[in-house]
């Protein structure tokens, strides 16, 4: 064997840096939101956990864009939204409203922060596979936001959250069962980010952060609430016998996924033909 062979190359183990800051933004913002809670600060707490949101859509596209993606990332990403918009959003919705209540309160923010756990982890194991059209369960960012908003709400109108306590616990167990639920969210990922609009779209569209900027907290809790809202509706629309499995369950066996690739095969079986048509038209 030649000894003037070079060695091979050992594999970089370095780790990029733009997209693990801004995810650690994210994490610095989620950890920030319980020590504002701690303190007394509901509604600093409930805005780190929207700052954290921006952070979290930032970084994934960031690494995408400068081809910066790693295994590493994605686990770190995981990880720190694990932080941000599970443990944060259960914990200022207990210091807000559930430490008076007592073992009810404790298990309500437990139940939410579970279902985060296990929101993220049956997402990890379903990229790839899952319909890129719906997300399964309510995204742990979008539960997040129903209670970071609903506290940042109730903060502006100078609301005691001990006095709603048990309002308060029902809703975030039931956004914490909206996770790990087989309801079917929009994704809004088919939505064309880079085509032309409309001139009165761009006015829209200026009108609407007018408002935000008006009224951010009640906006917010709006938009949030029925997002939640909209996955039972969804799913209840496009099955035609609501059952136990499209609730919750082994997403195999979900009949409305097999509807909806049923569905899917039959809207491309419709264009193919139409295009055939078409060709014939045009050759005639």
């Amino acid at each position: 064997m030649s000894s003037n062979q070079s060695p091979s190359p050992t594999p970089s183990r370095g780790i990029y840096l733009l997209p693990n800051l801004l995810t650690t933004a994210g994490l610095f913002s989620g950890f920030f939101a319980v020590v504002s809670s701690m303190n007394g600060h509901f509604e600093s707490a409930a805005v780190a956990i929207f700052i954290a949101m921006i952070f979290d859509g930032l970084d994934g596209r960031v690494a995408r864009m400068t081809n910066t993606q790693s295994e590493f990332g994605a686990e770190y990403d995981s990880m720190a939204d694990m932080v941000s918009f599970g443990i944060a959003p259960g914990l200022v919705a207990y210091n807000w409203a559930l430490s008076g209540m007592g073992k009810f309160g404790w298990l309500a923010a437990f139940v939410f922060v579970a279902g985060a756990a296990l929101r993220l982890a049956r997402f990890n194991t379903q990229v790839g596979v899952a319909d890129k059209r719906y997300f399964q369960g309510l995204a742990s960012p979008a539960a997040a936001g129903v209670i970071a908003s609903l506290v940042w709400a109730g903060t502006e109108y100078e609301i005691t959250g001990q006095d709603f306590g048990f309002v308060m616990g029902l809703i975030t167990i039931i956004t914490g069962l909206l996770m790990v639920s087989n309801f079917r969210y929009n994704s809004f990922k088919e939505v064309d980010w880079k085509g032309k609009v409309n001139f009165i779209v761009v006015l829209l569209i200026v009108l609407v952060f007018v408002i935000v900027a008006s009224s951010p907290a009640e906006l917010l809790t709006v938009i949030f609430v029925l997002y939640a809202a909209s996955g039972p509706i969804t799913t209840i629309r496009s099955v035609k016998k609501l059952k136990l499995e499209h609730v919750v369950g082994d997403d195999q066996d979900a009949e409305f996924k097999q509807e909806a690739f049923k569905t899917s095969n039959s809207e491309n079986a419709k264009k193919a033909n139409e295009n055939v048509d078409s060709d014939v038209k045009d050759k005639d």
